[in-house]
């Protein structure tokens, strides 16, 4: 038979048992007291019943003082549960909260509800944790609903008595908070939804000078400060009916100095000149909860460029450990435990995981969006999934941190103290162990110190803040006096342990960067950081080829580095990237010179993805716009350009140097990264362009992209050809703009425009070198070109090798619809008729002039030597030229054209394998473009380059690179002599295949 007699409307699974059964059985008779003298039948009838239920609750009478009083006064919030869920009846009394109508209840019977509802709620949050009906992560989110309610409540009923007094006037006067300009950030636990059970609540109230809802403006900032006052008093102040919710304003800028109510141009000017990363880490989880909340969202965004950087920010972690220690100093936090300890601040503890996760936060979130996440959990995730963190370490620490605030609210429910602290003797721990459902004291030990222990290993691995170092790890001895003392014979015989050949050259080098000679070590914070990195930074360049030069090359970089602080905080935070950093400084001076230039590339070699994915276009144009979201400006989005630019470049020639990819994979990924950033750039443009010009009606333009660019085969030192293509309504002479300008002006400057955004020096350095000589009539015709001025030029003018190039080109940005019509028109041009024996001709020509007038300078000048990438390049666009290859493969990679062409009967005579001797030399040049320029010979190259080359030929070594070089070449040359003979070619008239230099 069905059992329908009232129950408790709680739910959950977890029952908690009292620590002393006859003092728990007595509360229970006073609760059932309490429900007969206040007349509550069915609460008085389920008491005298007996079961599970009452003993959970008659267990919680014993375990906390702040619940029983709660329960004992107020009985018929327990009744209330027969009729309603508890789920259910905390969600309308949040409501309630929410909806309070201030100036009917007045005052005084508004603090007084507002107490009463928050009572009543806190309450059956507390029933629902302790039985087990809600994670701690509804817990949370339960209190900090209710907290924003009443704060919310009380803000709209402060500034609508303003509003009244005629000290403000609102422009909405019954939706009081709609356009007022003053709002109040939730910080903390609360922006971030996770409130405590007994916590105070972080709040910082900002306003808008200009809303103009002071009636005196002179007085605004005392009259929104009183307000303040008077909102703290009203949510904050313990009356006879208690408090709702401690008030903590001291995380507001500079609060020593600053009125309690301060302005947003204030604020941003604290911020953007004085704010520190501990104020950077609060606003990762401020969120508006009361007051005009459009203001405050305004507020953040303006914000957004202090908290989260262009750049990887690693010096973040430095300060953040900084702060830590001091909290672990202040409070005497120095082992693990269980007695004592402090689930918040301690070791291990919940303080660890957040840091864990702003940290890493701070220092990625500005260039990736989703990590920027308020709650701890879902960042935790957020960083799972960019690869930051792998899954089990997720697992971890949102399993342990959920834990320790259910072991917060534990401490916290007992007596409504804010207190993270747990009991150091024996029957309180016992009492925590029961409020969090465990059997006994052992029990809740074993599961809190496996917890504690393991955040601790996360925290430090992170930080690497020396608590458990590795047993390999290099030691500290021998390394503490070298950058201070002349031939200390530990250092040097330390040095001589590591394999350096002239310790003592090595030591005054090293010594040397203490002097504070360059801008890198100037400041003593960036000399304590390098000091802390030493021992890993000999220790890497030790296991170099030469590690007496990879230190003098270390020494040439560092000399060159703007800023030491960030670079040494990121090597510090991560020992494993010295090995790469050890390979680029000695095998690639143009990697180490764009890393001395421009320090923030070497943050793409942070990327979790470094190792597992070569972007594609489509991969690296979601990236980037959420990268440029954030732009302040026009400039703003020049120099983030540059530097999402710069960095993928430079990822790519680190995975090239490194054997991380294919070398055939770095043409495309190059290629993609400026199909990308061109797209952007000349949005940007545009945009910028027509904000003072207008736009011509119906204009569209369109990037051609030629040379190596348009055949998907750029290096990493490639400038880009281009040209501007353009069209509009027939009809239209000008643009609309306030400065009109006639249409083919219009798009001249537009390009010329966007050639300087390309090229323009700036602090980031140069986007791209860019070169337009290929656009008709070349340096003699316009900037722009109409496509129609374009297409009647290459039927009638273009001479056979300006055909010969339009076979590598390809629409890269622009209008979709026009970069149809380009390839459309590209594709009929060259499907055009001519004669294939005069096309023949004029290419052989061409190759003999080139020949004679730019010899090659090297046996790796693989461009110009004969046999090279010209001849394969040439006879590519003669097959394609003459139909021995399908037009589909315009602007494709070289490789790909020579090995679908079919060239006759000539073909059975060829020895050589084009597309596999293509493949290889580009191979050879990706790589070459890494090193130094101007080598001509494989002895000039620093010598972990040449082991590069030998790989990525497969030669036996170094000496074997030149001759399977030269025989590649020569089997080409007899390829190429067979097809398009230079002797005749030589023999044609001057005209025949007569070229312009542009």
């Amino acid at each position: 038979m069905a059992d329908d007699r009232p129950r408790l409307r709680i739910g959950g699974e977890i029952r908690p048992v009292p620590l002393d059964p006859e003092k728990a059985a007595a509360w229970l008779a006073d609760l059932r007291k309490a429900a007969g003298a206040k007349e509550l039948p069915k609460l008085d009838a389920f008491l005298g019943r007996g079961g599970p239920d009452v003993d959970a609750l008659a267990a919680i009478l014993d375990l906390s003082t702040h619940l029983n009083a709660e329960m004992l006064q107020h009985p018929e919030w327990l009744e209330a549960l027969f009729g309603e869920d508890a789920r259910a009846r905390i969600d309308a009394l949040i409501g309630r909260a929410a909806h309070l109508d201030g100036p009917e209840l007045g005052e005084a019977a508004m603090m007084a509800e507002l107490r009463r509802i928050k009572r009543e709620t806190c309450l059956l949050i507390a029933l629902r944790d302790l039985f087990g009906a809600s994670t701690v992560a509804e817990t949370t989110a339960d209190l900090s609903a209710l907290a924003e309610a009443a704060i919310g409540a009380a803000m709209r009923f402060c500034i609508a008595e303003a509003h009244r007094a005629g000290k403000l006037k609102l422009p909405h006067p019954d939706e009081p908070e709609r356009g007022c300009g003053i709002f109040v950030l939730g910080m903390g636990k609360l922006g971030a939804g996770e409130l405590n059970y007994s916590s105070d609540v972080d709040l910082i109230v900002f306003f808008d000078a200009a809303s103009g809802i002071c009636t005196d403006p002179g007085e605004q900032v005392d009259v929104f400060s009183r307000l303040v006052r008077r909102l703290v008093r009203m949510i904050g102040e313990r009356t006879a009916d208690g408090y709702v919710f401690r008030t903590d304003l001291r995380l507001r800028p500079d609060p020593g100095a600053m009125p309690l109510a301060i302005s947003t141009d204030a604020a941003m000017t604290y911020y953007e000149g004085s704010g520190r990363n501990w104020e950077r880490a609060a606003m990762i989880k401020a969120r508006p909860v009361a007051g005009d909340r459009a203001a405050g969202e305004a507020f953040l965004q303006e914000l957004t460029p202090f908290v989260w950087r262009r750049y990887l920010d690693f010096a973040a972690i430095a300060d953040i450990q900084a702060m830590k220690s001091r909290i672990d100093e202040h409070r005497g936090f120095d082992d693990i435990a269980v007695a004592g300890h402090n689930v918040k601040l301690g070791r291990g503890g919940i303080r660890e995981v957040e840091f864990f996760v702003q940290a890493q936060q701070l220092i990625a979130g500005g260039r990736s969006p989703a990590l920027r996440q308020r709650r701890t959990d879902r960042a935790l995730a957020a960083l799972t999934a960019g690869g930051w963190i792998a899954a089990d370490t997720e697992r971890d620490l949102s399993d342990d941190y959920w834990f320790l605030r259910r072991i917060e609210h534990c401490i916290q429910m007992v007596a409504d103290a804010q207190t993270h602290t747990l009991p150091d003797d024996p029957d309180g721990l016992e009492r925590i162990a029961r409020l969090a459902g465990f059997e006994d004291r052992a029990a809740f030990s074993t599961a809190l110190l496996e917890r504690l222990h393991r955040v601790d290993r996360h925290f430090t691995r992170l930080f690497n803040d020396g608590r458990d170092r590795d047993a390999d790890a290099p030691p500290q001895g021998g390394f503490e006096r070298l950058l201070s003392t002349d031939d200390d014979p530990e250092s040097l015989a330390r040095l001589a342990e590591l394999g350096y050949a002239r310790p003592a050259d090595i030591a005054r080098i090293v010594r040397s960067w203490n002097y504070g000679r360059y801008r890198a070590t100037r400041s003593e914070a960036a000399r304590e950081r390098l000091a802390k990195v030493m021992p890993m930074l000999l220790t890497a360049f030790a296991d170099a080829r030469d590690p007496d030069a990879a230190i003098a090359a270390f020494d040439t970089f560092l000399a060159g580095l703007p800023a030491g602080i960030q670079f040494f905080s990121l090597i510090g935070s991560n020992p494993r990237i010295l090995d790469l950093l050890a390979l680029i400084i000695t095998s690639s001076p143009m990697l180490t010179e764009t890393m001395a230039a421009r320090p923030h590339v070497f943050d793409a070699l942070l990327d979790p993805a470094f190792f597992d994915e070569v972007p594609d276009r489509d991969l690296m144009a979601e990236r980037l716009a959420p990268f440029l979201a954030d732009a302040q400006g026009y400039e703003d989005v020049l120099a983030r350009l540059r530097i999402f630019a710069s960095e993928q470049r430079f990822l790519v020639g680190a995975r090239l140097l490194s054997g991380v990819v294919d070398v055939g994979e770095a043409g495309p990924a190059f290629s993609n990264i400026a199909d990308v950033v061109l797209e952007a750039t000349l949005a940007a443009v545009s945009d910028a362009f027509a904000e003072r010009h207008g736009r011509v009606p119906g204009a569209r333009v369109a990037l051609l992209g030629m040379g190596r660019l348009g055949s998907r085969e750029l290096t990493a030192g490639s400038d880009v050809d281009l040209i501007l293509l353009y069209d509009h309504d027939t009809d239209a002479e000008e643009s609309d703009g306030e400065k009109k300008l006639p249409a083919k002006v219009y798009f001249a400057r537009l390009t010329q425009r966007l050639i300087a955004a390309l090229t323009a020096p700036m602090r980031e350095g140069v986007l791209y070198e860019v070169d337009f000589r290929l656009r008709p009539s070349g340096n003699m015709g316009p900037l722009a070109t109409h496509i129609d001025r374009f297409r009647r030029y290459q039927e009638v003018e273009a001479w056979t090798w300006e055909r010969m190039a339009l076979t590598r080109s390809r629409p890269v940005a622009g209008d979709p619809a026009l970069r149809g019509i380009v390839a459309a028109t590209i594709e009929s041009l060259l499907a055009a008729p001519r004669d294939p024996a005069e096309v023949s001709r004029d290419v052989a020509s061409m190759r003999a002039r080139i020949e004679r007038e730019k010899p090659p300078k090297g046996s790796l000048d693989l461009k110009l030597r004969p046999g090279g990438l010209i001849d394969l390049e040439f006879l590519a666009q003669w097959a394609l030229l003459t139909g021995r290859a399908p037009l589909d493969l315009v602007g494709h990679p070289t490789a790909d054209v020579l090995a679908a062409a079919d060239l006759g009967e000539a073909a059975d005579s060829i020895d050589a394998d084009l597309p596999g001797t293509m493949r290889c030399f580009t191979a050879v040049i990706q790589v070459l473009r890494l090193g130094p320029g101007g080598v001509g010979d494989v002895s000039e190259l620093p010598p972990g380059l040449r082991e590069r080359l030998a790989r990525t030929i497969g030669a036996e070594s170094a000496d074997r690179i030149e001759p399977q070089l030269a025989a590649e070449a020569a089997a080409t040359r007899r390829a190429f002599e067979a097809l398009l003979p230079l002797q005749e070619a030589e023999a044609e008239p001057a005209g025949a295949a007569a070229t312009r230099q542009r």
